[in-house]
């Protein structure tokens, strides 16, 4: 079984450009959720594989056997050991590289490439003793197998330790006289430090303070350290010219395939602990059913994960919601009041979408979701003089470049589009825009106050913003399956014009 990556099953699943922040990120609070995942772990750059969705079924699946498997406690255990000791290593490069003194960035060196011998054996000693079940930890077993079992390794980890051990061997004693010290080779074996606590056990009286002081030391030696060292060097030469030449030859001794699983398995160990915390408070998250030719999409108790992560340490709840298409169902239009939830839905939608093409669990207690080719978004934005465009001609714009790019197989998100005109002009353009996403018979949520779309194609479904039924000014924030109010552009003009019931009470206060 070949080992191509801990994350990509095979090459052609890697992206094929360096990846790039996509434009959608923002509007869907993908950049969010990205950033909530990856706090505290920037040492491995983790944020760019949020950037790049798979675009096979069996990539997909690929991760998630690799994340179940972590779910379980031997392996994430094995894990976090073999973590702990990369970081170790790379904080001994760090020192050597930054450090002034070439004998002792030598030293750190050499720690470091100690640490990952240790890393690396201690990796290979867990994961055999494991009992592994995904492809991805069973075909990186066989090559760190291969690789530990290699000549060259072995007679790389054999001269780490030699060199290290001649190193250990060195004696030496320093003599200070006035303004003069003399480095030479220790004579004397001898510790003195037991002759003297027995010399002094006579004065005990039962326990002592202690008043000793741990002072700091500080990465870089001084010079006159560097003196001394210097002349232990002249001292030793084999030793330290063993050290130097164990320096020059392996300077790239870092394995790439083990280099990078160090960083691409903490893709996993961060997600997982990032909603970990959110199955904490209650809420559900699945391995997502997905399908690259069936369109009949559901999901149950679907919700807005970084939405959730802001509520849930406020002690707020979260409010879930259902969707599902089927037969020739493709488009939700979603109507009802404003601040009823309904950019939440349409959030909900392409988050679960997007993290489901990563690999991830998605928000939700079931769900199956499609595997699309492009995601586009079209959110409300305000208008800016450089454009030098008004906002309806903006929209119709970016309407049609989404339009001119999008095939059979994209998601298309609209956000309250076309608001700045006129509702006889907002239900022709909608219209037209709705007769060319029904013939590309891609997947589309649309919240809009056009309410006569739901209805205008049959691939159409309507979803509606609820309301407290005793007190239509309270909002529910549940995004159900139902006609449209018929007060929704009604409602909107109202709130735009102050002419809504608050409004005028405090205007005749």
């Amino acid at each position: 079984m070949s080992f191509e990556s801990i994350l990509f099953e095979r090459p052609e699943d890697r992206p094929m450009k360096k990846p790039e922040l996509p434009g959608f990120f923002a509007d869907l609070n993908l950049d969010q959720i990205a950033e909530a995942v990856t706090l505290g772990k920037e040492e491995y750059n983790l944020r760019p594989f949020f950037w790049s969705a798979l675009k096979r079924i069996g990539a997909i699946e690929y991760r998630h056997e690799v994340m179940q498997e972590l779910e379980r406690q031997e392996p994430a255990r094995i894990i976090a050991a073999f973590a702990q000791r990369m970081h170790t290593m790379r904080d001994c490069l760090a020192r050597s590289e930054r450090l002034s003194y070439q004998l002792q960035k030598q030293r750190w060196f050499l720690d470091a490439v100690d640490a990952y011998c240790h890393a690396v054996s201690s990796l290979y000693r867990d994961l055999s003793a494991a009992d592994l079940k995904s492809r991805g930890f069973l075909a990186f077993r066989e090559y760190l197998r291969d690789y530990v079992k290699s000549e060259p390794f072995t007679s790389f980890a054999a001269e780490t330790q030699r060199v290290g051990a001649n190193l250990a061997g060195v004696d030496y004693c320093v003599h200070i006289k006035g303004k003069n010290f003399t480095v030479r080779k220790r004579e004397s074996k001898g510790d003195y430090s037991a002759e003297v606590e027995k010399t002094f056990e006579r004065f005990k009286q039962g326990g002592a303070r202690d008043y000793r002081i741990t002072f700091s030391e500080p990465a870089d030696m001084n010079d006159m350290e560097a003196v001394i060292l210097e002349a232990v060097a002249q001292l030793y030469p084999e030793v330290f010219e063993e050290l130097y030449d164990f320096c020059e030859k392996n300077v790239d001794f870092l394995d790439k395939k083990i280099a990078d699983f160090d960083r691409e398995i903490q893709f996993y160990v961060a997600y997982l602990e990032f909603i970990n915390s959110i199955k904490a408070a209650g809420l559900k998250l699945c391995y997502p059913e997905v399908s690259e030719t069936n369109k009949e999409i559901s999901q149950l108790e679907g919700f807005d994960l970084a939405l959730a992560n802001k509520l849930i340490p406020e002690g707020r709840p979260t409010v879930c919601n259902d969707f599902f298409m089927k037969g020739k169902e493709r488009i939700f239009v979603v109507s009802g009041p404003n601040q009823g939830g309904k950019t939440t839905f349409a959030r909900i939608f392409g988050q679960s979408h997007y993290l489901a093409n990563l690999g991830c669990p998605v928000p939700g207690k079931e769900a199956k979701l499609f595997l699309f080719d492009r995601l586009f978004t079209h959110f409300e934005k305000e208008e800016t003089v450089e454009d030098l465009r008004s906002k309806l001609e903006d929209d119709l714009t970016r309407i049609h470049g989404i339009l001119d790019e999008a095939t059979s197989r994209s998601i298309v998100i609209a956000n309250e589009i076309l608001t700045s005109t006129t509702l006889k002009d907002a239900v022709f353009l909608s219209k037209k825009v709705m007769e060319s996403l029904s013939q590309l018979d891609l997947l589309c949520v649309w919240v809009t106050f056009v309410e006569e779309l739901a209805s205008y194609s049959d691939k159409a479904v309507s979803m509606v913003s609820m309301v407290a039924p005793q007190n239509p000014s309270l909002r529910t924030y549940k995004i159900v399956r139902r006609p449209p109010y018929g007060l929704s552009y009604a409602a909107a003009i109202a709130e735009k014009y102050g002419l809504t019931y608050k409004s005028l009470k405090e205007r005749i206060k």
